[in-house]
């Protein structure tokens, strides 16, 4: 078992414990999805794996807010939001934008991009160094500006 699962099985059963039902089921949701994962593959997921599912279940849980606050149901995206707030304290610290910037212009130098053609290449040096940290839309927004 990995260490994030058995953490995140410690933080359930404290979470019993303490009878916070929103936080109890927000981490049998992380851990079901984990779990998942592993069966469909039919291994124990690596590091990347669940940096991964974990990035999966973040960007439901946003795209679910954006939609229920569409259609003006404030209660469920509440919900959701706690459950992204749980979620959040298992994933890597987010990249500042200076560091993104910073990370960038190096792999631009150092395959010679000059031009917007030259995109996917800078992508595939720099979305292994930022993985789980960074958006990849963002990431492309700077790259693409940097490079137009």
């Amino acid at each position: 078992m990995s260490a994030l699962v058995v953490r995140i099985e410690a933080e359930l059963k404290a979470a019993m414990l303490a009878k916070a039902a929103i936080r109890r089921d927000a981490l049998r949701l992380i851990l079901s999805s984990l779990r998942s994962a592993e069966k469909e593959l039919q291994r124990p997921l690596s590091t990347d794996e669940e940096l991964l599912v974990l990035q999966r279940e973040r960007k439901r849980r946003l795209e679910a807010i954006e939609a229920f606050r569409a259609a003006d149901r404030e209660e469920q995206a509440e919900k959701e939001e706690d459950e992204l707030d749980v979620l959040e304290e298992f994933m890597p610290e987010p990249i500042s934008e200076d560091d993104l910037e910073r990370i960038v212009d190096e792999v631009i130098a150092e395959v010679g991009a000059t031009s917007l053609r030259d995109i996917g290449r800078v992508m595939a040096d720099v979305m292994p160094q930022v993985s789980g940290r960074a958006d990849g839309g963002v990431v492309s927004q700077i790259v693409k500006e940097k490079l137009a």
